[in-house]
């Protein structure tokens, strides 16, 4: 989840958690809120490691910051943080709640997502996702936002701040049921195709919670279907380079005509394969092939100077973009030393 929502959806919370009338020894309503924000942009706060390197920054973010385990120690760290900087000088056990809940709920939007979170950092790398919810979804957005508008009529403020978490509870279980549909097509063509010991996966996709990437693993391949759970006819696919949106909704098609696309982790080619299955088990690779889920093949690059095997994740593929997080391995065409390098260009 974007970092500005994760913020709202804690000024949210601090605001339908807060009492009536606060005491004198309490926090304000809009000192929850605010407090609310901050607390759950914090676990984002990991955004630094991208000062050391990209590749490190992906496998280390949603770590520690966004761990159940340190979740008590970082609410205490910042309540102290807060009263020190608070002229009043509450105690800090009047902080520490209200933080606390903020961070929860930024973990608690980032585990609906397909990333994964290590929840249990730094005592495992253990990844939890319920992939339910895009990393970005305006309507998700869209009910926070109304939520906290209309919590600040006077008269409705608290239980409209309810209602807003109340509604965005209901959404995600609405999109919960469309992931048991998109693993239901996967899981299908796993029984139709005999692919025994075969993973199901469904994953939500951009400008609908209609919308959803299916996978199948079998061994070293990924089978793909994009597909619209609503839609019962096909959209017209744009031509030219514009219409990036109107190419990406076509994109996803009705159940009844899905099409399901094989890709591999190493190629097709015998010789690819010796290739790029020697540039992905080359022990400087570790950093990507512990972050890809769905590692697959990019492209074969042969020049003159120098051979690369670049490899992509398949969760991040999106019909006319140019797909992110391309790393690879390259040597030079007579040497057997291989460099882990990031592919910036398309």
């Amino acid at each position: 989840m974007d970092t500005l929502t994760h913020a709202l959806s804690g000024a949210l919370l601090g605001r339908a958690t807060a009492p009536r009338s606060p005491k004198p020894d309490q926090l304000t309503i809009r000192g929850r809120m605010a407090l609310g924000f901050v607390a759950a942009a914090f676990p984002d706060s990991d955004f630094i490691l991208r000062g050391i390197d990209v590749l490190t920054y992906l496998n280390l973010h949603r770590g520690v910051t966004h761990s159940i385990v340190m979740l008590p120690l970082w609410a205490l760290i910042l309540a102290l943080v807060v009263r020190a900087l608070n002229r009043n000088k509450k105690p800090w056990r009047v902080y520490f709640g209200v933080i606390a809940m903020g961070i929860g709920i930024h973990i608690a939007g980032d585990v609906i997502t397909a990333y994964g979170t290590k929840i249990f950092a730094p005592f495992s790398d253990f990844r939890l996702s319920w992939p339910t919810t895009f990393i970005i979804d305006p309507i998700f957005t869209g009910i926070i936002v109304l939520g906290l508008l209309l919590s600040q009529v006077r008269s409705m403020g608290r239980p409209m701040a309810v209602a807003g978490l109340s509604v965005l509870v209901l959404y995600v279980g609405f999109q919960a049921t469309q992931h048991y549909r998109s693993m239901g097509l996967a899981q299908d063509y796993i029984a139709t195709h005999g692919l025994a010991g075969a993973r199901a996966y469904a994953m939500p996709q951009p400008l609908s919670p209609f919308h959803w990437k299916a996978m199948v693993i079998d061994g070293d391949n990924y089978h793909e279907a994009r597909v619209n759970l609503a839609r019962s006819t096909l959209l017209d696919f744009p031509v030219g380079t514009s219409g990036f949106f109107k190419k990406l909704k076509a994109s996803y098609l009705p159940v009844k005509q899905i099409q399901w696309i094989r890709h591999t982790r190493f190629g097709k080619n015998p010789e690819d394969i010796i290739l790029a299955q020697s540039a992905w088990d080359h022990p400087a690779f570790l950093p990507f092939r512990r972050f890809a889920m769905f590692p697959s093949l990019y492209k074969l690059e042969r020049g003159p100077q120098r051979v690369c095997a670049w490899f992509s994740d398949l969760r991040f593929t999106l019909v006319g973009r140019v797909t992110p997080f391309r790393y690879g391995m390259c040597r030079g065409v007579s040497s057997a030393s291989w460099q882990l390098e990031s592919m910036s260009r398309p």
